[in-house]
């Protein structure tokens, strides 16, 4: 499975310890940036790692910023994306079974950050002819 990351300034060392994280967990992961401290916008960003998902280049998708707020919003105005702002492993479990989460979004103060990534990456979307109903319905708002 590949992996997209992508950040703002304000998530540069989540981001790192995501990324070993997935180095370490053999995952393949491909970093949109940012790199630098330097304030960016992080809607350029979101935008990035959710066209490469789009396009069929990554599997999901990981963005951080302060709060993962900005990233949520931004991320699921692009047409397929199903983003979570998540702050636990049971969200993140939830957003990938029962709303078939694409991205997860969350803030640089994320605690629990492995678990939480494990969760999203190894949870199952669910059969449960309601939660694919819910999703289509979603989907069908674009």
């Amino acid at each position: 499975m590949k992996i997209g990351i992508a950040n703002d300034h304000r998530g540069l060392l989540l981001k790192e310890k995501i990324v070993d994280y997935l180095h370490n967990n053999n995952y393949s992961c491909v970093d949109f940036g940012t790199n630098s401290s330097e304030s960016v916008d992080y809607v350029d960003y979101a935008v990035k790692l959710c066209n490469e998902i789009i396009s069929g280049n990554i599997n999901k998708g990981i963005l951080i910023c302060g709060t993962g707020i900005g990233m949520s919003i931004a991320a699921n105005k692009i047409k397929g994306i199903r983003c979570a702002r998540v702050c636990t492993k049971e969200e993140a479990s939830l957003a990938s079974e029962h709303n078939m989460a694409n991205v997860i979004a969350v803030g640089e103060n994320t605690t629990d950050i492995e678990n939480i990534v494990e969760a999203f990456l190894t949870t199952k979307h669910s059969n449960d002819e309601r939660h694919i109903r819910r999703v289509n319905k979603i989907m069908n708002l674009e």
